[in-house]
């Protein structure tokens, strides 16, 4: 279910659905809470939405959870940027590439870190800059916003992080001036307007002379009156011209599309080879438009001609790469060759090319259907390899070799027979239960778990599977799982010696915490085990079991009822094997 989630954020987050993805990457975290993966990618969603707090955050986790994953270094210096802690992205950068020196999104990341830092740091010329009290304080915001000729600017992130640059230091105007929206600002904030070529412009208005400097009234000459020429009304812009070739262009694309049309129209009702046609007929009109390669690929597919299929889509990711197309669009093509190369290696016995195509296509668009493809293609690739090794005779005498190992107390090498002899055949429970006595031998009683179940799982009835089993759990102090393991493994051979033996120590140990025989040792190691229990955890947090708990301290009369409940009494009986509860 997580994988699942993740892959449904992965998407959203290729379509640009970065509140989406998070959601996505939300519910995964909660169903898997230590995979670093996880939090490194809703890091990456939250620094989309420029949400870089959020983003420093989940990438601390992810260095938390995966110290050495080269990674969440990355994400951890991206994050330090976007809040501008330029120092602190630095040293997130140079820890990442101690790990991995030769990683490419570090090395970027760790330059454009330190040219942050370097422009954050007030040069020498700055205090010389007259235009430094202009950036300065909070009024350029307010200045900037009150301007309807500026005030749009203000929703571009380009913009803002200009002036931001210009206001930590005034010396970096100089590298802005070329930009026409940084001029237009300079002018409102120093009261000029700018003209289109970047030169301040007279006011409309002209102040005054001053009185001492104006002429007498009578000394002055009388002018005539000059008449403001009336401005020319502006003219309408011409009709855009189109040449006879443009329009030509135009009808064949269009035409182009029609056909496109009228091919997919023919491919939903399965009449393929009509949908070929109209396919090459709009490839003919129009040869920049890739899609209609891959949709013709897409009939070649059905049709089985895997051949033709392949060529089409090679030909489609060649001209999408020299058309600079959509990137999707070439991730499409080459899924639609894996998927054709998937269909020729079941003839062939050769994955290899589909999965490198599928590899290729990830790189372009990380597209969950592409992504399953590609599984599937590792499985069946992974299942050809098992059955061409499957060689039951040879997977005897494998066994046969461990067994020998065993017998001379030589264990690590047992396993790698007996791990040989189930590459050989899989479904072999004898080697599984033979393993599982070797890692019980070694205290790898978590593997040895492993492979008893499998055992029982391959033949129910093998009663090996569930001494293995039980001797286990028995040895990690679960002694009313291993007493089930027992119990069950009778079912199937009443009088086996070693399922009767473990039904009897099991016994004698449960009993034991039922009479208080633990020593204050044994009664805290079995409850600190308990603890762990999951079951045992459900059973004290259960409200009603919590009641029958306070009803046999200080309510006989109810204790006695609770008795005649067989799942209530189970469940008391769990508690003193465990050594939580004691009866005296």
């Amino acid at each position: 279910m997580a994988d699942e989630a993740k892959a449904k954020g992965n998407a959203a987050f290729s379509a640009g659905n970065f509140e989406e993805a998070i959601s996505h990457f939300t519910d995964a975290i909660n169903l898997a809470p230590t995979n670093h993966v996880l939090y490194s990618n809703r890091s990456a969603a939250y620094a989309s939405l420029s949400k870089f707090s959020e983003a420093l955050s989940d990438a601390q986790k992810t260095v938390e959870l995966k110290p050495d994953w080269p990674k969440g270094y990355s994400r951890l210096g991206a994050a330090h940027q976007g809040l501008q802690r330029y120092e602190d992205a630095v040293s997130a950068f140079k820890k990442g590439l101690e790990i991995d020196p030769n990683n490419e999104a570090l090395k970027s990341g760790l330059a454009d870190a330190q040219a942050a830092l370097t422009r954050s740091r007030p040069s020498p010329q700055s205090a010389a800059n007259p235009f430094g009290d202009v950036f300065s304080g909070p009024e350029l915001w307010a200045k900037l916003t009150a301007d309807p000729s500026t005030r749009a600017f203000l929703q571009q992130p380009d913009f803002v992080r200009m002036m931001q640059d210009i206001q930590k230091n005034p010396s970096n105007l100089n590298m802005y001036l070329k930009d026409q929206r940084v001029m237009q600002a300079l002018g409102v904030l120093l009261g000029l307007k700018i003209n289109a070529r970047g030169g301040p412009e007279e006011d409309a208005e002209m102040p005054e002379a001053s009185p001492e400097r104006k002429r007498p009234a009578e000394a002055e000459p009388v002018k005539e009156e000059k008449r403001p020429e009336k401005e020319p009304e502006p003219q309408p812009e011409p009709m855009e011209e189109v040449s006879e070739e443009e329009r030509e262009a135009k009808e064949r694309k269009a035409q182009a599309q029609k056909e496109k049309e009228a091919g997919n129209a023919a491919y939903k009702k399965k009449d393929f080879e009509t949908a070929i046609q109209h396919y090459t007929k709009a490839l003919e009109l129009d040869e920049a438009d890739i899609s209609f390669l891959t949709n013709r690929a897409a009939v070649y597919l059905e049709m089985g001609k895997y051949d033709e299929c392949i060529k089409d889509c090679d030909q489609a990711v060649e001209k999408g790469r020299e058309l600079r197309s959509d990137f999707k669009m070439i991730a499409r093509a080459l899924t639609r060759k894996g998927t054709a190369l998937v269909k020729m290696a079941k003839c062939s016995k050769d994955f290899e090319p589909a999965i490198e195509t599928f590899q290729k296509a990830l790189t372009e668009h990380r597209n969950p259907d592409t992504l399953k493809k590609l599984n599937d293609a590792e499985k069946a690739k992974k299942e050809l390899e098992q059955q061409e090794y499957f060689d039951p005779q040879k997977a005897d005498e494998e066994r046969e070799n461990g067994n020998q190992c065993f017998k001379e107390q030589k264990y690590p090498e047992a396993i790698k027979h007996y791990t040989e002899s189930l590459r050989r055949n899989p479904k072999d429970p004898k080697a599984y239960s033979n393993r599982a006595a070797c890692y019980t031998k070694l205290g790898a009683l978590p593997e040895g778990l492993k492979d008893a179940e499998k055992c029982i799982e391959l033949d129910p009835t093998f009663a090996k599977g569930y001494t293995r089993k039980g001797a286990v759990q028995f040895f990690m102090k679960e002694y009313d799982k291993a007493l089930e393991t027992y119990q069950e493994g009778l079912k199937h051979d009443p009088n086996n010696p070693e399922l009767l033996d473990g039904v009897r120590r099991c016994v004698e140990q449960i009993n034991k915490a039922s009479r208080g025989d633990l020593s204050p040792e044994e009664l805290k190691e079995r409850q600190a085990k308990a603890m762990q229990d999951p079951e045992i955890q459900n059973i004290l947090t259960d409200p009603v079991m919590r009641q029958v708990l306070v009803d046999f301290q200080e309510n006989p009369k109810a204790a006695q009822e609770h008795t005649k409940n067989p799942q209530v009494m189970n469940k008391i009986q769990k508690l003193v094997s465990a050594g939580i509860v004691q009866i005296r």
